[in-house]
């Protein structure tokens, strides 16, 4: 069965809307946030300014960028003027406004932005993060501000059904925002393997059959790469060797599987390729640091 491996992330990750927020600035400022964790994500509506995210080369953001943050590290973003940024906590600024407003409170502003966070109820978040790069900024794509806009006025709103409806929004911006990356920005992970047409075709058999027995040598021939070709282009591009890669996806369907109740052990070892529970659970063992029967019992 040939999937999409990246709507499989996507899904896994559990991603739900918390909050959501208008931000303008006008004249010298600047605000810095400490490591928040949390996947953010912001629009400019109009104006410029500039980001500095820990680790990575600074923006300057026009009307149209969109910015994503999968773990969002610590940042700067303020205007083109030098001045000493505020030192703002992310999780302290919860309260719902009509906007905030930095720098000079009376007058035209010079940026205004949409942004907001989300989290992820996968257990496994930050494995399935570190696939993903660390900053996604994309310019020009209108379909990327039309979703954060849905996204802020169903955040905001308490219609019937705003949970659902702000879960499906949030999968599809994920989404978008992954699949319009710059390739060239991207570092090795999942989006960089989908982006080279022949790793792309085994990441998809290795999600759509991931009960299979698979070796190297059979995803290389689908890949139609000799097996030393593929294993190091694999592990270049990806940055896990191909099995390794596939162990840590079958420990995180495992999870996933596990903490929904719904299956035994010996179900859950047979979907995620394991012939017995004693294998899985040996695997699962290792991987995790405690068996499969614990993991389930753990809280929700």
């Amino acid at each position: 069965m040939d999937t999409d491996p990246l709507a499989e992330v996507i899904s896994l990750l559990q991603p739900r809307t918390v909050f959501s927020k208008r931000i303008s600035g006008a004249g010298a400022w600047a605000v810095r946030y400490s490591e928040f964790g949390h996947p953010s994500f912001c629009v400019l509506l109009e104006g410029g300014c500039r980001l500095s995210v820990d680790g990575a080369p600074s923006l300057e953001l026009e009307a149209g960028d969109f910015v994503l943050l999968p773990a969002t590290p610590g940042f700067s973003i303020g205007g083109f003027e030098d001045t000493s940024p505020e030192l703002l906590d992310p999780k302290a600024s919860t309260t719902l406004t009509d906007e905030i407003r930095h720098g000079r409170q009376s007058g035209p502003v010079d940026v205004r932005m949409l942004g907001g966070y989300f989290v992820f109820d996968s257990p496994d978040a930050s494995l399935l993060v570190s696939w993903m790069p660390p900053v996604i900024h994309v310019r020009g794509v209108e379909r990327l501000a039309t979703l954060v806009h849905l996204v802020g006025k169903e955040a905001m709103g308490q219609l019937p059904g705003r949970d659902l409806v702000l879960t499906r929004l949030v999968e599809v911006l994920l989404i978008e925002a992954l699949r319009a990356a710059p390739s060239e920005q991207t570092p090795p992970g999942l989006l960089r393997g989908l982006a080279d047409p022949q790793l792309a075709q085994a990441l998809r058999q290795m999600h759509g059959q991931i009960a299979r027995p698979w070796t190297v040598e059979q995803l290389a021939k689908i890949s139609a790469l000799s097996r030393s070709a593929f294993f190091d282009r694999f592990s270049r591009t990806v940055g896990l060797p191909p099995m390794e890669y596939l162990l840590r996806w079958r420990m995180a369907v495992a999870k996933d599987l596990l903490r929904k109740d719904e299956l035994r052990t010996a179900e859950v070892a047979e979907k995620v390729g394991y012939g017995s529970s004693s294998a899985f659970s040996t695997a699962f063992s290792r991987h995790v640091g405690q068996p499969p029967s614990a993991y389930a019992r753990l809280p929700k």
